[in-house]
């Protein structure tokens, strides 16, 4: 009887089992259908739900699905709300009409053909945001160079200060800036801190951030799309924005994070990195990026956002031109695709490229190819070990094809290269958060900026000069000759890429 009974319990649960798996690969199956994406995408998902029971749809719950339409909807939803209102503001205040057009490139009056082809290609794509005239930018290397400037804005602002981090560490660097916002708070200035869940996760579990709650002037948000509580698992959709604003004149963007690993320190050499200090009035564009995130985190009201204080009358201090070019899930789609390809293809002498990912869509990858097969100077500088191995891994299946049509790769030697840059032509620089990977092109929130500027492109292309000097260049002939288990191993996570 016993045994029949346990027989009958185990067939029950089989039953079940199996029931339960159906429901679930067939949910994840017409969710997946439901909208046009990346074939291969869907193939992948669609196989790794049928192929690992309850967790494969878990995994496409979490990471699977990279628009949750709520969300996605709320989160255009605060941009047009806070960009009306903006409208409204250039009809009553001089403060906001300066800052939009008065510093407007006339586009038919650019000299270089390349930069007006460019503009023209991203204009209809972002008006709100268009070329602007009058800027100062000053790339910087590492935290080394960047962080004393930022901390000495931070010092002197009289207003206010915002702040935004992918990752902020619960170390030495991250409780430096805590330190020094707390102090500015004290003595009456307004500050916003807003920091990704995601990317910061072990110094908010480490309780850094519960130490600074409370302060009279200090606010700290999180940046989530994810809530178990109302239904919302999506933690694909993070905030990648690295930003300074200090006081609406002084700001500071790129790739540096705030963490102990961007400084040099005894035994140990600083992440490489690229960071960018501006004046003019780009610093603008920068503060509207950051409230529409705030807004649509905190619901603060507008008025308190949009005033004279956050944008102070600008003046033209510089001769850069620059443009931002923010994108997401809730931007225009695939603006930063569009971007980055255009850059390529109208390309006429050289492509320069850093990142630390390079995993991109195929159209980038057969812009590259084209250039290269036009006669373009195309080149990559890539790090030589990852911290991201199975992205490494699926960067180096791509290399065959590239090589082969002319593309010069490089590995960066250690320490890390977290950078991300493209040079076109000696004229223009796109710069920012984003990496050449599918998570930075579509899902994730990202700050990119166009500068036009012979002095700060031309001190760029020499930071990426440095980074070539100290890498070893990959050559096709013995690329081809590298281990098979090696090969195998590439392919096999590049069947990762268009998730990756």
């Amino acid at each position: 009887m016993g045994f029949m009974e346990s027989t009958f319990n185990l067939t029950s649960w089989v039953v079940f089992s199996t029931a339960l798996h159906m429901l679930a690969f067939t949910g994840v199956l017409l969710h997946a259908l439901k909208r046009r994406r990346n074939a291969s995408a869907t193939i992948l998902w669609i196989f790794v739900a049928w192929s690992f029971p309850l967790i494969g749809p878990m995994l496409y719950l979490s990471f699977g699905i990279d628009r949750i339409p709520a969300k996605g909807l709320e989160k255009k939803a605060a941009n047009q709300t806070i960009m009306s209102q903006r409208e409204k503001r250039h009809e009553d205040s001089s403060t906001f009409v300066a800052w939009h057009f008065d510093y407007r490139t006339a586009l038919d009056k650019i000299d270089d053909s390349y930069s007006q082809k460019l503009n023209r290609s991203i204009d209809p794509l972002i008006r709100d945001h268009p070329l602007l005239d009058g800027n100062t930018i000053t790339p910087l290397v590492c935290g080394d160079e960047a962080y004393p400037l930022m901390l000495q804005a931070i010092r002197a602002a009289k207003n206010h200060i915002h702040l935004q981090s992918y990752i902020f560490h619960r170390d030495d660097i991250g409780r430096k800036f805590l330190d020094e916002l707390k102090t500015k708070a004290e003595a009456g200035v307004k500050v916003r801190l807003m920091y990704d869940r995601f990317g910061s996760t072990h110094a908010l579990l480490g309780g850094l951030f519960r130490q600074y709650r409370n302060i009279p002037n200090l606010e700290i948000c999180g940046w989530t799309q994810a809530n178990p509580l109302k239904r919302q698992f999506q933690i694909n959709l993070r905030n990648h924005r690295k930003n300074l604003v200090v006081d609406g004149h002084i700001g500071f963007f790129g790739g540096v994070n705030i963490a102990d690993e961007n400084t040099t320190a005894k035994g140990r050499n600083a992440i490489r990195d690229y960071h960018f200090r501006v004046e003019g009035p780009l610093v603008h564009e920068l503060q509207l990026s950051f409230l529409r995130d705030w807004f649509f985190m905190t619901e603060e009201p507008i008025d308190q956002l949009l005033n004279t204080a956050h944008f102070p009358q600008v003046l033209s201090i510089g001769p850069a031109r620059a443009r931002l070019i923010d994108s997401g899930p809730s931007e225009p789609p695939d603006i930063a695709s569009e971007t980055f390809f255009n850059a390529i293809i109208m390309a006429q002498h050289q492509v320069l490229i850093v990142t630390p990912y390079f995993v991109p869509t195929t159209d980038l990858l057969r812009a590259l190819r084209s250039a290269a097969h036009r006669g373009i100077d195309v080149r990559i500088v890539v790090p030589e070990k990852n911290n991201h191995h199975y992205a490494g891994m699926a960067s180096k299946a791509l290399y065959e094809e590239l090589l082969e049509a002319g593309v010069r790769i490089y590995h960066r030697k250690p320490p890390f290269i977290h950078a991300k840059a493209l040079v076109a032509d000696d004229a223009v620089a796109l710069v920012g958060t984003a990496n050449l990977d599918v998570r930075s092109l579509k899902l994730n929130y990202e700050t990119t900026a166009l500068i036009e500027d012979e002095a700060a492109v031309g001190k760029l292309k020499l930071m990426i000069h440095e980074d070539m000097d100290c890498s070893t260049e990959i050559h096709l002939n013995e690329w081809l000759q590298r281990p098979s288990l090696q090969k195998l191993g590439e392919n096999l996570c590049a069947l990762m890429t268009p998730v990756l």
